[in-house]
C-alpha cells in the first residue's frame, strides 16, 4: 500500500492524514506493509513533506504579511532549497487572523530566499499557494535588492494597494548571487497576472478583497507590469500572460521577471522529491486525497497528479477526501478507482472536521474491506 495523501485543511497536515488512514488498514489487515508519503501541490504542506524525504528543515526569522516577525523554515538537501511561500506570507500567519489584503506583502518571502542564498542554495523553487498577499512579487524582490520608488524618487509602501503610487523600478540592485541561481516556481494555479480570471479578480476576495479591494489591487498590478515592462522590455508583458503569472498574488510574475524563474507543476515536484514512482513498483494500492474534492482538484492538484502517475503505473488509486463535490463519472474520468469522503460516515461537517482522525481510521478500514483481499478468508476457503 502506498498512502500519498495532501493536508486536510482546517483539520489535519499530511503526515496525521496517513497516519491514520494507515491505522485503519492495518486494524482490518494486520501486517500489512504501507509506505506512508504526505505530499503537497507547491503550497502548504510542502517543506514537511519534503522534510520527511532527506531534507534538512532550516528555520529563520523574516517579516510576515504584515511585516511582524514570523518563524518560517525551508526545506534544503544540498545546493537545492525549497521555499514555501506560505510560511512567511501566508494566510495563516496574519495576526489574529485578520485579513490585510490591500496591505500585505511577500517581502517575507524574499528574506526566505536570502537566507537560503547564504546557506548555500544555488537552485531554489519556490512553492507558491496559501499566500495573504496580492503584490505582484514586489516584496519578494524588493527583499533582494529591488528598488519600487514613487514620484519623488522614495519607496513605495509595501503591499498591493502600495503599487498604484509605483513609477520607478530598478533591478540593478539585485543581489549578485541571483544569476548564478536557478529559479523554479511551483504550483498549481494557471492564472495569469491580469484579469478576470487573474491574482486580483480571481484570489483576491480568497484574501478578505472586497469589490473595491480587488479593483485597487488589479489596478496596482496593472502599474507594476507597465513600469516592468518600460524596465525590462516587452518580456514582463509576455511573462505575465503566462499560466501561473498571477500564483500567489502575482508572486509568480515577479520570479519569473525579477529572477529568470522557470515554471513546473508544484505536484510534479513535490511527488518526484519524495520518491512517488520509486514506491508505485511494488504497491498493490495507492490511497490520495485532500480536504476538499471539486473542480480545482481536476486542475492540478496533489490527488490528481498521483493518480496520474498511478495509471502510469497500473496501480489502482482511490481517494479519501472530507467533503466530495464530483460525480462519481468524473472522480472515474480522473483515473480513480473510487472517491470516498468522510461526509458519507459523519453528515455534519463541523464534526466531520473535528472528528477527521477517527473518521480517517475507520474510512481506512472501509478501503481495506472493499480493495484488498482478506488473507484469512483466503485460507479459510483453502482449507
Amino acid at each position: 500500500m502506498v498512502l500519498a495523501p495532501d493536508k486536510f485543511k482546517g483539520s489535519l497536515g499530511a503526515a496525521e492524514v496517513a497516519r491514520h488512514l494507515a491505522a485503519g488498514l492495518r486494524r482490518a489487515r494486520p501486517g500489512l506493509s504501507v509506505a506512508e508519503l504526505p505530499v503537497a501541490d507547491g503550497g502548504e504542506g510542502t517543506v514537511d513533506a519534503l522534510v520527511r524525504r532527506g531534507f534538512r528543515r532550516r528555520v529563520v526569522t523574516v517579516g510576515g504579511p504584515t511585516g511582524r516577525p514570523v518563524r518560517a523554515a525551508f526545506a534544503q538537501r544540498g545546493s537545492t532549497a525549497v521555499v514555501e511561500l506560505a510560511q512567511s506570507c501566508g494566510l495563516s500567519l496574519l495576526p489574529d487572523h485578520v485579513p490585510a489584503p490591500l496591505t500585505a506583502s511577500s517581502r517575507g518571502a524574499g528574506e526566505v530566499v536570502r537566507a537560503a542564498l547564504d546557506a548555500g542554495a544555488r537552485t531554489v523553487v519556490l512553492g507558491l499557494g496559501g499566500s495573504a498577499c496580492t503584490d505582484g512579487g514586489a516584496g519578494l524582490l524588493g527583499a533582494l535588492g529591488a528598488r519600487f520608488t514613487a514620484a519623488d524618487g522614495r519607496a513605495i509602501p509595501d503591499g498591493g494597494a502600495g503599487l498604484l503610487g509605483l513609477a520607478g523600478a530598478d533591478l540593478s540592485g539585485l543581489d549578485a548571487r541571483l544569476a548564478a541561481t536557478e529559479f523554479v516556481v511551483a504550483g498549481d494555479v494557471d492564472a495569469p497576472l491580469l484579469g478576470p480570471g487573474g491574482a486580483a479578480a480571481l484570489y483576491g476576495p480568497q484574501k478578505g478583497a472586497g469589490p473595491e479591494d480587488v479593483a485597487v489591487l488589479e489596478a496596482g498590478l496593472g502599474r507594476l507590469l507597465d513600469v516592468l515592462t518600460a524596465t525590462v522590455g516587452a518580456r514582463a508583458a509576455r511573462m505575465a500572460a503566462l499560466p501561473g503569472s498571477g500564483a500567489a498574488g502575482g508572486a509568480g510574475f515577479g520570479a519569473l521577471v525579477g529572477l529568470g524563474a522557470r515554471r513546473r507543476p508544484g505536484v510534479d515536484l513535490v511527488l518526484d522529491a519524495v520518491g512517488l514512482d520509486r514506491e508505485l513498483r511494488a504497491a498493490t494500492l495507492v490511497v490520495t486525497g485532500e480536504g476538499a474534492m471539486d473542480a480545482q482538484t481536476l486542475q492540478g492538484k496533489a490527488p490528481l497528479g498521483v493518480a496520474r502517475r498511478a495509471c502510469l503505473a497500473r496501480v489502482p488509486v482511490v481517494a479519501v477526501c472530507g467533503r466530495l463535490s464530483l460525480t462519481r463519472e468524473q472522480v472515474v474520468a480522473a483515473g480513480f478507482l473510487a472517491g470516498y469522503s468522510l461526509g458519507s460516515l459523519e453528515p455534519d461537517p463541523t464534526r466531520s472536521i473535528a472528528e477527521a482522525a477517527s473518521l480517517l481510521r475507520a474510512m481506512g478500514q472501509v478501503i481495506a474491506r472493499e480493495h484488498l483481499p482478506d488473507p484469512r478468508a483466503a485460507a479459510t476457503g483453502a482449507g
